[in-house]
């Protein structure tokens, strides 16, 4: 199994290669995903790890605060993917707020140290992330804006976690005789 070191250098990794092609600002959003249980090689959902959470976390939180960005992580099933964000980010974003505290077996261990760690957490039911990472096949993608782009990492997985990164755009309108891009020839 990787070392918590291995995990947290290699989540940062993945958010800053991520960065690069999402340019998340201060008012945006990513939202995680993570089973510790894919990580570590078994099953999703069956044998969460919190040393594997606390790496995750520390690799994310550690890019939260170089760029900027806001985060939201998702809970597993058992809390219908609802989403541990700063009370801020509720607040900014009009989210709706659910209760629950999320612990290891009902909420996953990811999103049980991200309540842990977050200045006011608080449970979102849904939210429109402007990116996302998966780690483990958690599907992300009810979480992310409607335009979803996937990416390629030079990281395929963490542990045996399968990862999955995407970053999202605003919807093309219009027809033929649209344009996208200012000139300053017309």
């Amino acid at each position: 199994m990787l070392e918590q070191a291995e995990i947290a250098k290699l989540t940062l990794q993945l958010v800053e290669e991520l960065q690069q092609s999402a340019n998340l600002r201060p008012d945006q959003i990513l939202v995680v995903g993570a089973s510790s249980s894919e990580v570590i090689g078994r099953q999703i959902g069956t044998a969460g790890s919190v040393d594997v959470a606390k790496a995750i976390v520390d690799g994310v939180l550690a890019a939260r605060d170089r760029f900027g960005f806001q985060v939201a992580f998702q809970c597993c099933e058992h809390l219908n993917r609802a989403l541990v964000v700063e009370r801020r980010t509720l607040q900014e974003y009009r989210l709706e707020e659910v209760m629950a505290v999320p612990v290891p077996r009902a909420g996953g261990a990811v999103a049980s140290e991200a309540f842990r760690r977050l200045k006011q957490p608080v449970l979102a039911e849904h939210i429109q992330a402007h990116a996302g990472i998966d780690i483990g096949d958690t599907f992300i993608g009810m979480h992310l804006r409607p335009v979803a782009v996937p990416l390629r990492s030079k990281i395929q997985s963490i542990g045996q976690a399968h990862i999955t990164l995407a970053t999202t755009r605003p919807k093309l309108i219009g027809g033929g005789r649209t344009v996208y891009i200012l000139e300053e020839s017309e």
